[in-house]
């Protein structure tokens, strides 16, 4: 990998990571157009670059974060069977899911359908909770939808947004505790996945790393605010269209 395909992924990941169309999908088949050998540096190197876009939450959302304990509580608790799934399928993960075009294409088709149904469905239905009012229960659900992100192409922001909207969430307020969610999700699994590399990188692996993660903050600040006002005007639509027109490219493409 050189500077320019650091700067390229960077941006991907940016702003790809809050849409509902898999930021994880989006790295693999832009390295599979790079040529880029599926190496344990690549594949730590994409999960690195997300906390690039998770600061981006932080620097946005911090105000609301320290006001509302238990917002954040709530964050907490929806996160814990994200993280519990996440530790054990880690190994399988990295091994068999992260780089796999076509797994990454059958996800991102398949989830398309599904967000272009929940779309017209959660149309017709108002909001019944607000995050302050969840349950438990409701949070630990939307935890769990979450957990099905572990999949390439499945995207994380899709999976907790759809699982904001099961409970009876707001697409507003759906899409900012997916935002929230986020947080904890995306550095336990860098930090998980850093510790199980033994941070051993070399001093241009580490400026590839470096370059990467500071692109993909300042372009996730952008692509959140934008994401934020098209969605109360446009729904989820677009994004189901976009992944599934994605999905097919691909799968004629990998079998041409």
């Amino acid at each position: 990998m050189n500077l320019l395909q650091s700067v390229f992924l960077g941006i991907i990941e940016g702003v790809t990571e809050f849409l509902p169309i898999s930021s994880t999908g989006h790295l693999i088949l832009a390295e599979h157009v790079l040529k880029l050998p599926s190496t344990d540096f690549l594949k730590t190197f994409s999960i690195f670059i997300q906390l690039g876009a998770i600061l981006a939450v932080v620097w946005l959302y911090l105000p609301k974060i320290i006001r509302s304990k238990k917002l954040w509580l709530s964050v907490i608790l929806a996160f814990i069977p994200t993280g519990i799934l996440g530790a054990l399928a880690y190994p399988f993960i990295k091994s068999y899911l992260l780089g796999n075009v076509l797994v990454t294409a059958l996800s991102l088709l398949i989830g398309g359908v599904l967000l272009l149904y929940l779309d017209k469905k959660f149309k017709q239905k108002s909001a019944t909770h607000s995050v302050n009012d969840m349950s438990p229960v409701k949070l630990v659900i939307i935890g769990l939808f979450q957990a099905f992100s572990f999949i390439p192409g499945v995207s994380r922001s899709a999976a907790s947004i759809i699982g904001g909207l099961t409970v009876g969430l707001s697409r507003v307020e759906a899409v900012e505790f997916s935002f929230l969610l986020a947080i904890p999700t995306m550095v336990s699994a860098t930090g998980y996945d850093l510790l199980k590399s033994n941070l051993a990188f070399s001093s241009n692996d580490l400026s590839l790393l470096l370059i990467g993660f500071l692109v993909s903050f300042i372009t996730a600040i952008i692509a959140i605010k934008a994401f934020l006002k098209f969605v109360v005007r446009n729904g989820f639509f677009p994004f189901a269209i976009y992944r599934i027109v994605l999905a097919l490219l691909v799968l004629v493409l990998l079998g041409s």
